[in-house]
């Protein structure tokens, strides 16, 4: 990692691959407390963007964690999805 909060980098990445006009990232590690300390979050997307139109959900999502490569490796243990196409 770059030394840079991994919410911080989540969004980047995001605003870059897909212009959003909506962008929400959520850090969600409150609700995992217990879990094993493998450095690694739990974070929450919630994305509105024109390149989702016309694609499947499951597409969306394939879309986002393209645009996140690295991070689900290094940074991130969960991660869910809103990703909704823009009107």
């Amino acid at each position: 990692m770059n030394g840079q909060p991994v919410i911080e980098q989540i969004r980047e990445r995001l605003q870059a691959a897909f212009a959003p006009s909506e962008l929400e990232v959520l850090d969600e590690g409150h609700k995992h407390a217990g879990h094993a300390g493998d450095g690694k979050g739990h974070f929450h997307v919630r994305i509105v963007s024109a390149a989702f139109v016309g694609q499947l959900p499951i597409k969306r999502h394939r879309m986002v964690y393209a645009a996140l490569d690295g991070l689900m490796d290094n940074g991130i243990h969960a991660l869910s999805i809103d990703a909704i196409q823009d009107k």
